[in-house]
């Protein structure tokens, strides 16, 4: 058993997370219209799903930018910090890129990006003390169904998240 997070490790992160995103999108896209609040934007939430599977082709494309020592960082999350609450942290880091408030090059590579990510979980968060595996620690920071957590917001109304990727 590895105890230290790999580049395959966020490559498997990222790939599940943008899998469950794309399942997202067909699932919406099967719903009756009915599902849906009046005031419900699709194609904003279209354009939200799609940033985010661009941004995690951006970062796929440059994973082999993140240094050892960073991995150490992020094994040491994986390990100390709550999943849920690393998850919450993850999905805010992305909605902020994705959404424009970084400046490109600020995140323009995998690496950039785990720093930003490293730096926001060191300030929000206080480590467990508890030692988890980390590779399934960090399968469990995105969920499977609703993984950008669309449907939690008031004006979509078709339902909530019921599983983490694994």
């Amino acid at each position: 058993m590895n105890t230290t997070l790999t580049h395959e490790d966020l490559v498997a992160l990222l790939k599940k997370f943008a899998a469950a995103i794309e399942l997202d999108q067909r699932l919406v896209d099967a719903m009756p219209r009915a599902k849906f609040k009046p005031e419900y934007d699709d194609r904003m939430w279209r354009d939200w799903r799609s940033g985010h599977i661009n941004f995690i082709d951006k970062l796929l494309s440059s994973m082999a930018t993140i240094p050892t020592a960073m991995l150490a960082e992020l094994t040491r999350i994986a390990m100390t910090c709550e999943p849920k609450r690393v998850g919450q942290i993850v999905l805010e880091e992305f909605a902020s890129v994705v959404g424009g408030c970084y400046a490109e090059e600020d995140c323009a590579t995998a690496d950039r990006f785990f720093f930003w990510l490293i730096k926001e979980v060191d300030m929000q968060t206080k480590g467990s003390g508890h030692s988890q595996y980390p590779g399934g620690s960090v399968l469990r920071w995105l969920a499977v169904t609703d993984p950008l957590r669309i449907a939690q917001d008031p004006e979509c109304g078709y339902g909530e998240a019921a599983h983490l990727v694994s």
